[in-house]
């Protein structure tokens, strides 16, 4: 029995890895892979008496050779580009006609020739002809051509042999390839996607390249410009993203509004000026709605309450004809106000603010309300401005920063210590930090030369750094900020990734109650500060929908002494209890109410069959992250939707609780593209407006639609490094003589 699964295990292995491979090979045909897999081609080897699959190996198209399939990048620089296989040399290899040659410079004969083609263009004065004499006997002596550019004048020298030779003998270019209407089409929709997809990273002027138009003339395909990306192939592109989007967003029964954008980033990295619209649906797919631009150049304006409220319901009305298939907002501003005010207006709606800037917006809290922080931060700006403003100090400091480097360069190639200049950006903290603390040692140094000594005497602002930096009790609590601006920034990043939903709220803010528990206990921090501060900004954020979804996910379902999976009231407190009940009375009709209310009551107490509670509850390891997560993120939603039947009024609660997401992060705007909106003036007409928003639009739905459908460039060393093929077939031949 043993023998018989260690063979259907290398069966199996060998089967994926051809299907892996074959994968990608299919990919990179559609022009979505590597270059040489049009060259290579994965086959199976059979055993000749089994006829089982043994190994995966690569043959080459061309030549028939078979290789390993270990790496077929390297197999692609070995065999083909290295010049092994005959064939690939042969399609590279240029035709003897299409070179041409040029005498050598350095020649005696060449200097004569080099005479009698400037007189034939027009250098006939004697002045030119004097000056080529004088150049021709100095290199009788010297045996090179010496012109006043040296060397570097060489290039531009066959530059000007080549114009004359064209002057002379012009020969028309070969003719590109010859391709039919249909492919010009399909070649040019393809770069039209792509531009689309890369819309900042690729700039406009980029398609008036001469090397780009070159290029284009060189395959065949007719020249394009910016006015062909911002027209006709604009508008189609536009029309078919927004058929596709009103398709799914029909199918839904309902969604969520996304709105982001209002504020910048706390670590600056917003995409100021362009407030964006997206929608969720509860399947997971999101899709882009509208851009809206408040501003000016590069600037964040600040939109009144009333305004945004008023922007955030006419994208409600304009995305459906039915205003109750929204059932609720998450945005990145205007909690207090806007958000509050269309829910009550609208009682089955739940209006989130956005987590990523509930957490993030820890820091600045900290940083106003956490004594350490301001003193930390006050005492690295002392120390910064001492040594980049005290030219002597500066002196003293590069000369042992050179010594513990042991760099051999002068004071003047050492960077100056970090400075801070803006305190709301904590990216600049950090790195303001971390250089201090990285300086630790050369620091100590300093202060402890004698001829800082003068310094001292001289500047009183000298005598108050050594005395911070002799403080030992300093340097613990530098540590102590930047571990904890780093643990919180490390969340954000973490949130903007996962993109949590409502029901992961109140596990999140209980992950991070423990690791400031942990942070104060490493640090010898007083807890009941930082508690406070954290309690704070949790009820500024809290929604009782964190409760209710908390309640009703199967997720988070716990197991009784009885067996029964039940959900998780005693984790909450009285105040959420509470929170649970009068949301969910809210959200259905007066008649609904006192039904809702009997079945949250019975799922109080019966909750879920406990196979299908397991089986929502399985989890696997990320490959990314090496985190368990829950396998299917889908099933809670769908438990309510068809195992829970019976619960006609809380199972329509639920699904539409349990899809809603608690940030707005979803689609990034580049930068560099806002731009080139501003500076080209297009949001000033109407005309040029509805352009930038189209062009937003389809790149949006582009970049949405590669994360649905997963990253369709994933780096190929992930499924081919870890294995070799050569080393797994011994195995399995081992295995299988057992």
């Amino acid at each position: 029995m043993v023998v018989v699964r260690t063979d259907d295990m290398a069966i199996r292995v060998v089967n994926k890895r051809y299907e892996g491979l074959s994968t990608v090979r299919a990919k990179a045909i559609k022009g979505k892979g590597a270059w040489y897999w049009a060259y290579l081609e994965p086959v199976l080897v059979r055993n000749p008496d089994t006829n089982d699959p043994k190994a995966v190996k690569l043959k080459c198209n061309l030549c028939e050779a078979a290789f390993s399939a270990s790496n077929p990048s390297r197999t692609a620089s070995e065999h083909l580009k290295r010049g092994t296989c005959p064939k690939f040399n042969s399609l590279l290899k240029p035709s003897s006609s299409s070179s041409t040659s040029l005498p050598p410079l350095s020649s005696p004969s060449s200097l004569v020739h080099h005479r009698k083609r400037f007189a034939s263009v027009g250098t006939t004065s004697n002045e030119g002809l004097n000056s080529y004499n004088q150049q021709l006997s100095h290199h009788r002596h010297s045996q090179h051509l010496c012109l006043s550019g040296g060397k570097d004048d060489l290039g531009p020298l066959a530059m000007l042999e080549d114009s004359v030779k064209k002057l002379k003998s012009p020969k028309p270019l070969p003719p590109g390839p010859h391709l039919t209407k249909t492919q010009i089409d399909s070649a040019l929709s393809l770069l039209t996607d792509w531009f689309y997809e890369s819309y900042g990273s690729v700039s406009f002027p980029s398609l008036d390249h001469p090397k780009f138009k070159a290029f284009m003339n060189q395959v065949g395909l007719p020249d394009i410009s910016k006015q062909d990306f911002m027209s006709s192939r604009l508008d189609s592109k536009y029309q078919e993203a927004k058929l596709e989007s009103e398709v799914k967003l029909r199918d839904a029964e309902f969604y969520q509004l996304v709105s982001d954008g209002w504020k910048n980033k706390i670590f600056g990295n917003g995409d100021e000026g362009l407030i964006k619209f997206m929608v969720n649906l509860p399947n997971g797919t999101t899709l882009f709605q509208k851009a809206f631009f408040p501003g000016g150049s590069g600037c964040s304006m600040a939109v009144p309450a009333t305004y945004a409220e008023e922007i955030m319901w006419e994208t409600v009305t304009g995305t459906c004809d039915v205003v109750q298939k929204c059932v609720g907002i998450v945005a990145d501003k205007y909690k207090a106000k806007t958000l509050r005010n269309l829910e009550t207006r609208n009682h089955w709606m739940v209006n989130l603010s956005c987590q990523l800037k509930g957490v993030s917006n820890l820091i600045k809290d900290f940083s106003k309300e956490l004594p350490l922080f301001k003193n930390v931060v006050d005492n690295c700006l002392k120390i910064t401005s001492l040594f980049n403003n005290n030219s002597q100090a500066r002196s003293i400091l590069n000369k042992f920063r050179l010594q513990e480097s042991r760099l051999s360069v002068s004071s003047f190639g050492v960077p100056p210590l970090l400075y801070c200049e803006d305190l709301q950006n904590f990216s600049h903290i950090i790195s303001m930090l971390d250089n201090t603390l990285s300086h630790a040692r050369v620091l100590h140094l300093v202060v402890m030369d004698d001829s800082f000594k003068v310094v001292l005497m001289e500047d009183s602002l000298a005598r108050e750094v050594a005395e911070v930096i002799h403080n030992m009790a300093f340097w613990n609590d530098v540590e102590a900020i930047n571990t904890l601006i780093k643990l919180i920034r490390s969340m954000t990043e973490e949130i903007e990734a996962e993109r949590p939903l409502v029901g992961q709220c109140l596990p999140l803010w209980e992950d991070l109650r423990a690791k400031m528990k942990a942070w104060c206990v490493k640090f010898s921090i007083h807890e009941a500060v930082v508690e406070k501060i954290v309690d704070k900004r949790f009820r500024k954020n809290y929604h009782p929908a964190w409760s209710a979804a908390f309640i009703l996910d199967p997720v988070y379902l716990i197991r009784d002494t009885s067996g029964k999976y039940l959900p998780p009231f005693k984790c909450l407190t009285c105040e959420q209890e509470k929170d649970v009940d009068s949301l969910i009375t809210r959200l259905v009709s007066r008649e609904e109410a006192h039904i809702a209310s009997m079945e949250l009551m019975k799922w109080r107490s019966e909750g879920l069959d406990p196979l299908y509670a397991q089986a929502v509850q399985v989890k696997k390891r990320d490959p990314f992250t090496g985190k368990m997560k829950i396998a299917n993120p889908q099933s809670s939603r769908l438990i309510w939707e068809t195992i829970l039947k019976e619960f006609t009024i809380l199972g329509k609660i639920a699904v539409r609780l349990l899809f809603l997401h608690a940030t707005s992060s979803g689609f990034k705007c580049s930068w560099s593209f806002m731009r080139w909106v501003w500076n080209q003036g297009e949001v000033q007409s109407r005309d040029g407006l509805e352009r930038v928003q189209k062009m937003i639009f389809v790149a949006a739905h582009s970049k949405l639609k590669k994360r649905e459908f997963g990253n369709e460039g994933d780096n190929e060393a992930e499924l081919f490094a870890p294995k070799d093929d050569d080393m797994l077939n011994e195995v399995f031949v081992d295995t299988s003589s057992l």
